[in-house]
């Protein structure tokens, strides 16, 4: 037993301050400890508080797994005491300053890593620094980018080949070049760089740079769902990767889904116990993320789509930060919705609602982690794009996957769409209707919305195709450490 304690291969895991990274990241440290590797995630106090108790579960269950704890020096880089979360930043204006924050923890990271000697470490795409910090202590740094294959490959595609497209106007489409599928966009789809401030297209530079010179990549998707563009990745991109999910399947029972992240403003047994009294399939489940805040007249758009249709949902509702305290849905409009509709204000237990049979529709901003938890669940899409790669995420849905529709918006926004209106109500209730109703291209999508949930489960199961990836990459990772005789 002491020479395979000895042996045992230790890993820091360090996300980036925002809930879209940390969960995730939580979920591969805990993939990990199943496998005998000694994990330790990397955080700050408050969002520390929001881990713990998944955690300490999994200690008692006899993982080996730990959280180290770091001062987020918030105050000294220009941020309100206690902001330690990109979530709960109080405006887009203050990202420069949260930024400033994330670079002043690399010296208590190497602190750390020269307190702990961790074998390797798996860093945030967002913390470009954590290359050479670990590298001074000659640790790898693995990089867990926290979005798909596809979206990686259209990113690069799009980066080099945008000068020499000939595109006359931001709505006219165009093939993006060099790719396995025909992937078509408009200019307005892509990232405003006009909006990127230098300071963030300096740190673009940074991120490029580290994730070059880092050991690989981790990336939180699986083989059968993008086999093409997993290959394109590795063999055209020539990147090392290993595809490890989808790593929300490592939440199998109901404590573990409804406490994923921050704690729901609904209790779960209430939310089940009104998903336990529909029909399944019925229901439709509506969240734009953690980041991501509507215009008041946006959300009344949405309320009275979804009246109008006449379909029941669950919406997790958020705002303007500015417009948080006002009456932010029509008047009488969740009076009139009782029963038929369910609010929950701010977060909600999205995995479990997905995974419920009632569940039949996905209204979703493309975040990465809600794409892969809905073809988890097997549910199929409305995708509703705003900001980062979320329209690259839209078109792997709806033109590679194939199990879900477009909303309908055109343009891009950085950070949160604060315009007016971006969709009306009348689109929203047609695309609702399109998706829950029984047209046969509806009961297609829910087909082919089943068959990658089963694709899905498989895929971790042992002898999968993420299962025996994450067996490859933590036996290289023993070998690598291993000091040579």
């Amino acid at each position: 037993m002491d020479s395979e304690a000895y042996h045992q291969l230790h890993v820091f895991f360090f996300p980036l301050m925002a809930y879209g990274h940390m969960i995730p990241t939580v979920d591969i440290a805990r993939l990990f400890a199943a496998r005998g590797v000694k994990a330790t995630i990397i955080t700050t106090p408050l969002n520390a508080s929001t881990l713990s108790k998944t955690i300490d579960r999994d200690r008692l269950s006899g993982l080996d797994i730990d959280i180290q704890i770091i001062r987020f020096p918030a105050v000294e880089a220009g941020l309100p005491e206690g902001v330690e979360n990109l979530d709960d930043i109080p405006s887009p204006e203050m990202i420069a300053k949260f930024s400033m924050a994330v670079d002043m923890l690399q010296q208590p990271l190497e602190q750390l890593l020269e307190e702990h000697r961790p074998d390797f470490i798996v860093a945030d795409l967002f913390l470009p620094w954590s290359t050479n910090a670990a590298g001074k202590f000659g640790i790898p740094r693995i990089v867990f980018h926290g979005t798909s294959f596809f979206s990686q490959c259209v990113s690069e595609s799009l980066r080099s080949c945008t000068p020499n497209l000939e595109i006359k106007s931001d709505k006219g489409t165009f093939l993006v070049p060099g790719l396995p599928d025909k992937i078509e966009m408009t200019m307005s789809q892509l990232p405003d760089h006009s909006k990127v401030t230098p300071e963030f297209a300096e740190l673009l530079d940074r991120i490029r740079d580290s994730v070059l010179r880092s050991y690989g990549d981790l990336i939180n998707s699986f083989y059968e769902l993008e086999s093409n563009y997993a290959d394109h990745y590795r063999k055209v991109m020539e990147r090392r990767a290993w595809h490890i999910g989808p790593v929300s399947l490592r939440n199998r029972n109901t404590i573990d889904k409804a406490q994923r992240g921050k704690k729901s403003s609904i209790d779960d047994h209430y939310v089940l116990s009104w998903l336990d009294s529909k029909k399944p399939n019925s229901v439709l489940y509506i969240c734009f993320g953690s980041v991501c805040r509507f215009s008041n007249d946006q959300l009344f758009e949405i309320a009275m789509g979804l009246e109008d249709s006449g379909f029941s949902f669950v919406w997790v509702v958020k705002a303007l930060k500015k417009d948080e305290k006002q009456r932010i849905l029509p008047q009488g409009f969740e009076e009139r919705m009782e029963g038929k509709g369910l609010i929950i204000r701010d977060w909600g237990p999205q995995v479990l609602i997905l995974d419920h049979p009632a569940v039949g529709g996905f209204m979703t901003h493309c975040g990465w982690n809600s794409i892969l938890e809905g073809v988890s669940a097997g549910v199929p899409m409305i995708t509703w794009p705003v900001f980062g790669e979320q329209f690259y995420n839209e078109k792997f849905v709806t033109q590679v996957l194939k199990n879900g529709i477009q909303v309908g918006v055109e343009d891009w926004n950085f950070w949160i769409d604060a315009k007016n209106v971006s969709v009306n109500k009348e689109q929203i209730e047609q695309v609702v209707t399109q998706l829950m109703g029984e047209a046969e291209d509806a009961e297609e999508m829910r087909r082919r919305a089943k068959q990658l949930s089963e694709m899905a489960k498989s895929a971790v199961e042992v002898g999968g195709s993420s299962y025996a990836d994450l067996t490859a990459l933590i036996e290289e990772l023993k070998m690598h450490r291993k000091p040579s005789s």
